[in-house]
């Protein structure tokens, strides 16, 4: 019996993708730009190593990497730009008919070979891929082995469930693209320079900005609901982190988000996953306002504050050539003009109106804020209650401010609330 074998039925050897892809210039470089599936960075680029130090770029960090998988994973919604990769002259480019600018690109697989890509920017994109892509298939194979043992219908139905979650997950890997622009430079030194360049010219988002855009985060999402309160608003900074001296404003909205926290969470600031998933943005907001309106009537430079009108305190003030604004006056003699003191506030705030059975009004709050009122003069002097009770030890001398660790704050807010109940002969 003779045996016919078919040889175009045989899969060749296969070491490249071909993608289509947009041909234009920029800098003097040919670019080609394409979009991939995701699946395929880590075979297209290198896998960067985070215990070697690449001598063409930045030393990956594993976690950050993870952390871009665990991103991919946990949001259908994801967001990424496109990836930089430089080519050193292995990616072929074949026109379509009709078209100079678009065509076939054939790219060199990275594994298995001499890889002709090499990352100028998305080393960590490319690394949580594949550490993403590793977990799924090891997470399957071991799916795999439970099942083949003898169990019962249920745990079997649960295992099924399982694997189909997890080839899923492989699937969106295949099937969701991200950009990908390759430029081609045969030069190794211009190469490095490009990766310098690209670093330069990136400005990086501040944690302010990134408190009023991140929506992931309820005390970030109410963001703009809190600031439209008397007491914050016009003076809330968009942009910056930090209040200099100089700063027209009282906070940036990364402290109201920081305020926030305390307000909702506690002195700790840190807001539980539990937590996110069950509070509803109006129930944060009006906890933070109900905060908001104590400080007002309980501070009389709080109330000088929302009487004040903050645009044309700024033009007064002209960029540092006139009159102080308000908020700035406050920060210069106030410990309210701080943000740490904002945070152990709404860190007390939180602690009286949660406890439990003793849970405080927002009467008997304000009431005892004002009694903190006289004490907020600024910087501390040694007699005050801040250097002469349990709480000197978060203050040094002269301070405007207190000690912004956590466990200063933590400290702080608790020895605040225990003078509710027993307060110190000074206050």
């Amino acid at each position: 019996m003779s045996i016919t074998i078919d040889p175009l039925r045989l899969s060749k050897p296969i070491s490249s993708s071909t993608y289509l892809a947009m041909r234009t210039v920029q800098g003097g470089r040919v670019v080609y730009s394409t979009r991939v599936p995701l699946l395929d960075l880590p075979t297209i680029l290198p896998v960067p190593d985070p215990n070697v130090v690449d001598k063409d770029n930045r030393k990956v960090d594993r976690n950050h990497a993870k952390q871009f998988g665990k991103y991919l994973d946990d949001k259908e919604e994801w967001l990424a730009p496109a990836l930089l990769a430089r080519d050193n002259g292995g990616c072929v480019f074949e026109n379509v008919q009709g078209s100079d600018d678009v065509g076939y690109l054939t790219v060199p697989w990275a594994i298995g070979g001499v890889a002709c890509l090499s990352t100028i920017d998305g080393q960590h994109r490319v690394l949580g891929v594949d550490l993403e892509k590793r977990r799924i298939t090891s997470d399957i194979a071991l799916v795999d082995r439970s099942m083949a043992r003898k169990i019962s219908a249920e745990r079997m139905e649960k295992l099924q469930a399982d694997r189909e979650k997890l080839v899923a997950q492989i699937g969106r890997l295949k099937r969701e693209y991200v950009g990908l622009d390759i430029y081609v430079e045969l030069d190794p030194i211009k190469h490095r320079q490009m990766f310098v360049d690209v670093a330069d010219n990136a400005k990086g988002i501040s944690s302010a900005v990134r408190a009023r855009f991140d929506n992931y985060k309820v005390a970030n999402r109410t963001l703009g609901d809190v600031m439209e309160h008397p007491l914050l608003k016009g003076w809330v900074d968009p942009e910056q982190d930090r209040m200099t001296q100089r700063n027209p404003n009282l906070l940036g909205a990364k402290h109201v988000a920081d305020i926030t926290r305390a307000v909702v969470a506690g002195a700790g600031g840190r807001i539980s996953k539990k937590a996110e998933s069950t509070l509803t943005d109006a129930e944060v907001i009006e906890q933070v306002k109900d905060f908001l309106d104590v400080l007002s009537n309980a501070f009389v430079d709080f109330a000088t504050l929302t009487e004040a009108d903050p645009v044309a305190d700024r033009e007064r003030w002209d960029d540092g050539k006139g009159e102080l604004t308000t908020a700035q006056k406050l920060r210069r003699k106030s410990l309210l003009g701080s943000v740490g003191m904002l945070r152990v506030l709404g860190g007390v705030f939180h602690d009286l109106r949660s406890g439990d059975p003793d849970t405080a009004d927002l009467g008997d709050v304000t009431m005892f804020f004002k009694r903190l009122d006289r004490h907020m003069a600024a910087p501390v002097t040694e007699t005050s209650v801040w250097r002469t009770s349990n709480a000197s030890d978060d203050f040094e001398p002269n301070a405007s401010a207190p000690i912004m660790r956590t466990q200063n704050i933590v400290h702080l807010v608790n020895a605040i609330v225990g003078w509710y109940k027993k307060p110190p002969t000074t206050l």
